[in-house]
């Protein structure tokens, strides 16, 4: 049975996140303690307590999730002897690429919380909040080609892209405020259902171009090995095992398409994957997986029993 973990992306992160694991297991409280050394904050302090708008900030969510990730791949190899070469693959939605990095040892965690901390900022930064938007194409009729048409539409306004694939039935748009409305009223017209995302930024398309130069120079400078089981990269949905190629699809997968479900199709077609197991908060990719390839196992580890028990059946 061949094996790929998945690490999830902003919108799974919520308040409590990691507490279970850190009661549980001292591999766990090790991942959160040196996360918070190498940020200088109390970040387990907020995933555990709250309050959750100060979790949802994007340079707040995207290194703490990392840290949940991190915290369930490390208690997997310390209590339960599973390493990450168990698997053929690994990959992640947006900012879970660098989870997915850390845990396959591409990135040290410090480096890796450090590197998320600035990738928020800078996001954050390249677009005055309300000049952007984002909204999710949801339905049967909502596949790339709709999206696509639909961003076209919202392109005659200003910045309109595709974002995100993430399976047939659910593709997200991308761009300034105004193109984004008028692609709306366009997916509307073309079948698909759209509801406006509640982000701080339009993540994922050109307007994006000012924190991807920050995380490129980041980049530059950041210590990257090849990772111990080949990074499936978003930009791209192909494997990969070069650091510097690594290097340059996280900055461009600031602006680039997250091609999620082409990943997955990838995965189990050429990579022969049978079974997903998204590692860190929430079970978004689970759901996904199931959707795109319903053949496949999909698993969840997120609690101290999910780790037990997918230990016990490998």
């Amino acid at each position: 049975m061949s094996l790929a973990f998945l690490f999830p992306g902003q919108g799974s992160q919520a308040v409590g996140m990691g507490a279970p694991l850190a009661e549980a297991f001292a591999e766990a409280r090790a991942v959160f303690e040196e996360v918070d050394d190498a940020l200088g904050q109390k970040l387990f302090r907020l995933m555990r307590d709250g309050p959750a708008e100060d979790l949802t900030l994007t340079e707040n969510a995207q290194p703490a999730l990392m840290a949940v990730s991190l915290a369930v791949m490390r208690a997997l190899s310390g209590q339960f002897g599973v390493a990450v070469e168990r698997a053929a693959f690994v990959a992640g939605h947006s900012l879970g690429e660098y989870s997915a990095l850390a845990a396959a040892g591409a990135l040290d965690l410090a480096d890796a919380a450090k590197l998320l901390k600035l990738r928020g900022q800078a996001m954050q930064r390249a677009v005055p909040v309300g000049e952007g938007a984002m909204a999710s194409l949801i339905g049967p009729k909502s596949d790339v080609a709709l999206a696509e048409a639909a961003a076209a539409a919202g392109s005659e306004l200003g910045v309109c892209v595709v974002a995100n694939d993430n399976n047939p039935g659910n593709v997200v748009i991308s761009g300034a405020r105004a193109a984004v409305d008028r692609a709306i009223e366009a997916a509307k017209a073309l079948g698909a259902r759209a509801v406006p995302l509640n982000v701080s930024a339009p993540f994922h398309c050109p307007l994006m171009q000012p924190a991807a130069d920050e995380m490129a120079e980041a980049l530059a400078a950041a210590a990257i090995d090849p990772p111990r089981a080949p990074l499936v990269a978003n930009v791209t949905a192909r494997p990969t095992l070069d650091p510097e190629m690594i290097r340059r699809l996280l900055a461009e997968q600031i602006t680039g398409r997250v091609r999620w479900r082409e990943s997955i199709e990838w995965l189990v077609g050429e990579g022969g994957v049978t079974r997903f197991a998204e590692a860190g908060a929430g079970k978004v990719l689970t759901g996904i997986a199931k959707r795109i390839a319903p053949d496949a196992e999909a698993v969840t580890l997120g609690a101290p029993t999910d780790l037990e028990a997918f230990a016990k059946s490998l």
